[in-house]
């Protein structure tokens, strides 16, 4: 099964528009909360959405898009480091570093920089359920006996 094109475009523009926003703006910001979270008016929490946005909490709008849209990426590791923030989304955050699936974003803007990790989030979310793409490989148990072969003298 293919990606579907119209959703890898919309995620794209979204990313560039974060990239290149010098500041949250609301019209950004619904565009990112309608790439991400389209069934959003369905569940309810538009409300709490709205709430946010009217009162420009943009970071805490970032983090309750991840909680709400991605529940299974926590924030692994948000540092401000040159002028900019570093914000990493994992999907197992209690693995190494080395051994996890994680999402990098930057942006000079904190909201910014969370809200562009969680499209990337997003879309390695959907080319992972689209493609089917087991997180965890699958053990059978083995047929017939078992037979230690080990040496123990």
């Amino acid at each position: 099964m293919l990606l579907d094109p119209k959703h890898e475009d919309r995620l794209d523009r979204l990313t560039d528009q974060l990239r290149l926003a010098p500041a949250p703006a609301c019209d950004l910001i619904l565009d990112v909360v309608t790439g991400v979270y389209p069934v959003l008016k369905r569940t309810g929490k538009a409300a709490f959405i709205d709430q946010l946005i009217e009162a420009g909490a943009w970071t805490d709008l970032a983090l309750a898009l991840i909680e709400l849209a991605l529940p299974a990426w926590k924030l692994r590791r948000l540092v401000y480091e040159d002028g900019e923030w570093l914000c990493t989304l994992s999907r197992h955050p209690n693995l190494p570093a080395g051994l996890d699936d994680t999402t990098d974003a930057s942006h000079e803007v904190l909201p910014l920089a969370i809200l562009n990790a969680l499209v990337e989030a997003r879309r390695k979310a959907g080319a992972a359920r689209i493609t089917g793409a087991p997180t965890v490989q699958h053990m059978w148990p083995p047929s017939g006996r078992a037979l230690c072969c080990d040496n123990f003298t």
